[in-house]
Parts: C-alpha cells; sequence; structure tokens
C-alpha cells in the first residue's frame, strides 16, 4: 500500500479513484483532487489576516483515501491476505506466558475444587437439593473470586515491553469519536495532546480527526465552532466529520472513517470524547508497533483523573492503586492474544480495516443488531487473522474520566451488559482463539456473577429457614437402633467464610504494599493516608456492592425480557441528584433490605451479623447515592487525605494544558443562535460543512420546511421558535438557508 511521505501532512494518499480524475480534475475524486492541490500549496494554519472572516482556509475534511473494510463473516475463517505479511500462522507462547496461564487457569481450578470439597464435607454425607444448588453456586463464586487473585499472582512473571530507540515514520491519526459531548472540555483534551505531539517532532506525521455522531442541533454547532477556534492556534491539522446518520453507532463511525480516510495513515490512537494520552506514550507505541510488523493494537491502562464527587474519588483511588497489578497480571497471561477496551489504544490501520468490519447480528436488539460491545470482538478478530493484540502495562501516561455517580454508572453498565451477553453468540465464532474466548467468558461473568451472588444469598437464606422451621428426622427406617444426626460442619463454615474474604481482600492489601515500595504513596500523601484511603475505600464497596448486585441483576432479567438499552449521550459531569429521584430509584433496594431483615430477626437473629454490610447497604442506598454524587463530601474527603492519587497532587502536563484550552473553547452563549449576530462565527461554522449533496425531494422535506418558516418569520428568534429539531439541523447543514437565516433582524 502506498503511503503518503510524512513530509506532506496535507496532501492526498497515493490512491486514485478506479475511474481516476481527468486533466482538469473532473471525474469521482474531482473535488478532491483540486482540494489536495490546493492545500498542498498553503501553508496548515496560515495567521488569520486582520479583519478576514475565516481564521483558516483548511477545508473541513482532507481528500478522501478509501481503504476497503470487508464485513467479517463469524461462521468462516478470514483470507490469508489478512494477516501479517510474513508470518505463517500464530507463534506459540512465549515461556513467561505459559506460566502465568498456568497460574492463572491452573490455581483457578484448583481453588475452585478445593472450595467444592470443603463445602461437601460442611453439607455431610446426604445432600438435600437446594444444597446441591448452594454447591454449585459457591463455586462459581469462589472460583471467580480465585480467579481474580490468581490473576493477580501470574502479574509475578510479567515482563515489560521495550521501546526501539527508532521512532519510526508512521502516518498516524488520532481519532475522537463523539456523540453529545461537551466540545470545549473533549477539544481541549486534543488540544493539548497535538501541543505534546508538536514537543516530540510529530507535528509533520500526526493529525486529529474529531469524527461527530451528534444530532442535536446545538451541539452541533458547538463543535463547529470549537474545531474553528482550536485549528487557529493548533500545530497539527484538525479535520472534522459529521454522520446525520449514526449507522453502527460508535464502531461504525470509526469505520466509516477508515473506508474514506483509512489509506492516508499508518496507525490511528483512538480516544473517548473524556480520555486523553500523552505526546510521549503516542511516540513510544508508535514505534513499538512500527517495530513489530504483526502487532495490531497496543491497549494502554488509562488512570481516572479529575473526579469530584466522592463516588468518582472511591473508583478513582481503587482503579490508581489496584488496577495496575491487576493489569500487569491480565497482561501477563494474554501475551499477544491481549484485549482491546475501546479507546486509549493504538491501532494499525491496515490490519484494523482488513478484519474488523463488524456485521449486523441476525434479529432483533438486545441480542441482534449492532454489535454494542465492539472492543472485545475486534481484538478477538484481529487475533483470529494472526494478528498481536498486546496489553502494555508499563505505559501509565493514560487518563480518562469516570462516572460520577452511581446512577450514572448504573446508565452506563446498563449497556455494557447488554453488549456482553452478546457475546454469548459468539463464543462457538469460527477461528478465536481460545484465550479470546476467555475474554469473552470473563466479560460475561462480570456481569452474570451479580445474579449468581444474589441467588446464592437466597438459596442460604431458604436452606436456613429450613434448618429452622422443619424437625429432624432422627429414625427414617424402621427398627434403626441409632439415630441420624443432622450433619453441618459450623466450624468450616467459618473457615470457608474467612477463606473467601482472604481471597477477596488479599488483593487489596498486596496493592497497597506496593504502593508504599514505590512513589505512588509519598505522591498521595504518605503510606499511613495510602492505607486510610483504602480502608475507606473497601468500607464504602462493600455498601456499595449489595446495591450494583440488584441492579445489575435487574439489568440482566431486563435484557432476558427483550428489552433494549439505546444508545444515549455518557455523563460526564454529574448534579447531586435530589431526594426523591434517589428514593424512586433505590425503593426496590431498600424494600429487599428491610424485607431481608425481618425475615432473618424472626429466624435467627445471629445470622443478621454475617448480613449486615449487605443490609446496611441496600437499607441505606438512597443516602449513599446521594451522599457519594456530592461535589461537597469529595472536596471533604481530599482536605482530610482520603482517596488523593499521584495525579491530583501533581497534575499531569496534558491535563493542566487541556483547563487552558477548554477556557478558550468554551462559548459563553448559545452556539446557533451566536452565528445570527457573529459572521466570524458564521464564517467559521460554514467552513466546516461539507457540500450540501443533492437528494429527492422527499429527504429534503426538513430543508424546504425549513426555507418555508423562516421565511414567515419577523426575526431570528422567532424562526428558531419556528423550527423543530429536524429543521434546525437542516438549517445549520446548508449555508444557503444559513444565509436568509441571518439576514433576519435578531
Amino acid at each position: 500500500m502506498e503511503r503518503l511521505p510524512p513530509d506532506r501532512p496535507a496532501a492526498p494518499a497515493g490512491r486514485a479513484s478506479p475511474a481516476g480524475p481527468g486533466p482538469d480534475g473532473s471525474g469521482p475524486d474531482g473535488a478532491a483532487s483540486r482540494a489536495g492541490a490546493m492545500m498542498s500549496a498553503m501553508p496548515l494554519n496560515p495567521a488569520p489576516l486582520p479583519g478576514a472572516p475565516l481564521p483558516t482556509m483548511l477545508p473541513p475534511v482532507p481528500p478522501e483515501s478509501p481503504l476497503p473494510m470487508p464485513v467479517q463473516d463469524f461462521r468462516a475463517l478470514p483470507p490469508p491476505e489478512a494477516g501479517p505479511a510474513g508470518t505463517t500462522g500464530r507463534a506459540p507462547p512465549r515461556p513467561e506466558v505459559l506460566a502465568a496461564r498456568t497460574i492463572v487457569f491452573g490455581g483457578t481450578a484448583l481453588i475452585s475444587a478445593i472450595g467444592c470439597w470443603q463445602m461437601l464435607v460442611v453439607f455431610g454425607s446426604e445432600i438435600q437439593p437446594l444444597q446441591w444448588l448452594l454447591l454449585v453456586l459457591f463455586t462459581l463464586t469462589f472460583g471467580w473470586i480465585g480467579f481474580s487473585f490468581c490473576s493477580l499472582l501470574s502479574g509475578l512473571v510479567a515482563r515489560p515491553p521495550v521501546t526501539p530507540a527508532d521512532p519510526g515514520a508512521a502516518r498516524i491519526a488520532i481519532v475522537m469519536p463523539v456523540y453529545h459531548e461537551d466540545p470545549a472540555d473533549s477539544l481541549a483534551l486534543l488540544g493539548a495532546l497535538a501541543d505534546e505531539l508538536a514537543a516530540e517532532g510529530m507535528a509533520g506525521r500526526a493529525e486529529i480527526f474529531v469524527l461527530s455522531d451528534s444530532h442535536d442541533p446545538e451541539v452541533f454547532a458547538a463543535e463547529t465552532l470549537a474545531v474553528a477556534t482550536l485549528r487557529e492556534t493548533c500545530p497539527l491539522p484538525v479535520w472534522y466529520r459529521r454522520r446525520p446518520l449514526n449507522t453502527g453507532r460508535k464502531p461504525g463511525n470509526i469505520a466509516d472513517f477508515i473506508r474514506r480516510w483509512g489509506g492516508r495513515y499508518d496507525q490511528m490512537v483512538v480516544l473517548d470524547a473524556d480520555s486523553v494520552v500523552s505526546g510521549r506514550m503516542v511516540a513510544e507505541m508508535s514505534a513499538r508497533m512500527c517495530a513489530d510488523p504483526a502487532l495490531a493494537l497496543i491497549q494502554t491502562i488509562p488512570m481516572l483523573v479529575g473526579g469530584q464527587t466522592l463516588f468518582s474519588r472511591v473508583i478513582q483511588f481503587a482503579g490508581r492503586v489496584y488496577g495496575p497489578p491487576i493489569a500487569r497480571g491480565v497482561a501477563a497471561w494474554s501475551g499477544d492474544n491481549g484485549n482491546f477496551w475501546g479507546h486509549n489504544a493504538m491501532i494499525r490501520v491496515d490490519a484494523f480495516a482488513a478484519c474488523c468490519g463488524l456485521p449486523e447480528l441476525p434479529g432483533a436488539p438486545p441480542f441482534g443488531g449492532s454489535v454494542l460491545s465492539h472492543d472485545f470482538v475486534e481484538a478477538a478478530l484481529l487475533r483470529r487473522a494472526g494478528w498481536k493484540v498486546r496489553l502494555d502495562w508499563d505505559l501509565r501516561a493514560s487518563y480518562e474520566g469516570s462516572p460520577p455517580t452511581l446512577l450514572d454508572m448504573a446508565l452506563r453498565e446498563r449497556r455494557w451488559a447488554q453488549g456482553n451477553l452478546q457475546h454469548l453468540r459468539l463464543l462457538g465464532a469460527r477461528g478465536f482463539t481460545a484465550i479470546s474466548r476467555v475474554h469473552f467468558i470473563v466479560g460475561i461473568l462480570g456481569f452474570l456473577m451479580s445474579p449468581i451472588w444474589l441467588a446464592m444469598i437466597l438459596v442460604g437464606l431458604a436452606l436456613t429457614a429450613n434448618v429452622i422451621l422443619s424437625r429432624p428426622e432422627y429414625f427414617p427406617h424402621s427398627y434403626q437402633l441409632f439415630p441420624d444426626w443432622p450433619t453441618f460442619d459450623s466450624r468450616r463454615m467459618i473457615w470457608i467464610f474467612a477463606a473467601s474474604m482472604t481471597l477477596l481482600l488479599l488483593p487489596k492489601l498486596v496493592a497497597v504494599i506496593r504502593a508504599w515500595s514505590r512513589p505512588l504513596a509519598s505522591n498521595a500523601g504518605g503510606r499511613s493516608r495510602v492505607l486510610a484511603s483504602a480502608l475507606f475505600e473497601t468500607v464504602m464497596s462493600a455498601l456499595i456492592a449489595p446495591v450494583q448486585m440488584l441492579i445489575q441483576t435487574r439489568q440482566i432479567a431486563e435484557i432476558l425480557q427483550g428489552r433494549n438499552s439505546g444508545w444515549e449521550s455518557q455523563v460526564r459531569k454529574g448534579v447531586m441528584p435530589p431526594w426523591g429521584l434517589v428514593l424512586r430509584r433505590h425503593a426496590i433496594h431498600v424494600l429487599s433490605g428491610l424485607a431481608t431483615l425481618v425475615v432473618v430477626a424472626m429466624l435467627s437473629p445471629g445470622l443478621g451479623i454475617w448480613l449486615s454490610p449487605i443490609l446496611a447497604g441496600l437499607i441505606l442506598s438512597p443516602a449513599i447515592s446521594r451522599w457519594t454524587a456530592s461535589p461537597v463530601f469529595g472536596r471533604w474527603a481530599r482536605m482530610a487525605g482520603l482517596l488523593v492519587t499521584p495525579e491530583e497532587r501533581n497534575t499531569p502536563e496534558v491535563m493542566a494544558a487541556a483547563v487552558a484550552h477548554a477556557r478558550r473553547l468554551r462559548q459563553a452563549e448559545g452556539s446557533t443562535a451566536l452565528l445570527g449576530r457573529d459572521p466570524q462565527a458564521m464564517a467559521r461554522h460554514v467552513a466546516m460543512l461539507p457540500p450540501v449533496p443533492e437528494l429527492p425531494p422527499a429527504e429534503r422535506l426538513p430543508a424546504i420546511s425549513a426555507a418555508a418558516k423562516i421565511a414567515a418569520a419577523d426575526s431570528q428568534a422567532q424562526a428558531l421558535g419556528f423550527l423543530d429539531r429536524s429543521e434546525r439541523a437542516a438549517l445549520l447543514s446548508d449555508p444557503e438557508l444559513l444565509q436568509r437565516w441571518a439576514a433576519l433582524p435578531a
């Protein structure tokens, strides 16, 4: 494949359409050719002339350089040419990877077997049906806890990747799909990253691409103005493309980018609207990928930053302290068969295009339709074709935001739950590696463990009630000389419970001790503050866990009933919910806790001590949900030295720079209204628009009706009041309509 030389960032890639342009630039790619010629002859970011209406002469998008992205068939193997050139198949795992897998899978099997055996001893020789059910549920839960513990241990054999000295010359696209996000905050992250890339000497081979799926007119206008403003000072080319139809959601958004401009780039860094990586890390990832022609994807470990509420700070601290050692373990046993988390990763464009065209799953949602958790599937497809997918746990300059409240977390996890359950249909896909299927199973069990845990609690309560309310039959057989005493080893049961708690809490203790031996502790307030924060986080997590258990159980039930999650924009900045909302949302949790408390008090008051963390979390769930959503309590925790992370005490340069960019990009008033009053803003917006396509009248109805309403209006404000959402979008997409509207009195 021909590639664009690194010294010509604005020129089109060496691809022509099948027909080819004519000598005068006519033909299918004539417009692109003329644009490319114009761009080649001008500076990337010319300084605006005094009084000039346009801050830049760049078109909204570069000339197209198409790259085929065939839709994959899960029932057939990919063609040989889809894999890396010069390879004969997937290489066998390295010795350290085999050792890590032995620790993880062998250790999990051993722990599960020991737990099952000990529970059998507790029940005795004659096991009742409910006891068999409890045995199965407990073995699954105990094995799941053991898997997390063994995954942590496997990190001991991990070896960090090496960054080669040769930086390579790959063409890189920084890609950010957005969907109804705050443009100032999102583009500020891109602006800060662009500055760092320029400082690393990568301005000549890196470009930024904002891929908008926003259909809200106000957000659309805000995006164009923010992009145009960013272009004025950005050392990298900044491109903007908006899709009026959100076909395929996020993976469809990226697929459209690859099919239109993928031939222009060798590598791409995919970011979420609230995530960013450092310029230095982009350079390192690029060098590593250039050095290994079979490496298709490098996933980093995003560190949570910017948490203001108590809830987000709890998650932020846990991710920062516990996350790295667990991620190191996952990287150890995954090897070259890693996973993709959808963002903060570098991808080889050719490989992704050849392997990751996602089909629509047959049937209706939630199990059919678009693939929601596309990242797991894309990693599996890359590996199926023989490409390497790696989690590089040593790359730490990777950041993202976190949900601000428990309710916002539940909204996000609803979509994740549906996406992971979709993977049940793909477990048997042809050609997937065993480790790829393990990644699927881990994702599925991550949500199914909630109803399994709930079922285990309910079965345990049922067994307790059965023992208390029933009278044992000591002589079940006629002429029996000695009685059959009921068998239940309570002491052994206590030891099993203690072992479960040890496996659950020991990874946290190991992570804290690890933090003590590293600069992490001193950068987070000292060893005592880290320990106190870990204890506080453990208590809060114990209170939140039963609420999440019921929330996820309900989500699983809704999915099994055929309810689709839809596609809603994520909440980045939370608002403390009112008491009425949290009481409604958590009413079922409170009632469940109170009902269980009454039953336990009647049957066995002593059992209430063991269930107290669960019952307290459920009964207090409205207060916990509201108080943890408070920025006030978040600030209190920070002032008390609790839940502090190194990134808070020493803000990463890219994050600090993003704050300054956000202040410059943020509009003081509504973007649509601003267009009518400010010719400069109107010029910026129009410069970001693609040519208006020729459509049949039936598809131009919003534009036709918008034109009629504008003609009938006496002012700009009145015209906007006349227009519905689709008509406003048509107005903002058509320079002629905008001119008519702007001609009205303000």
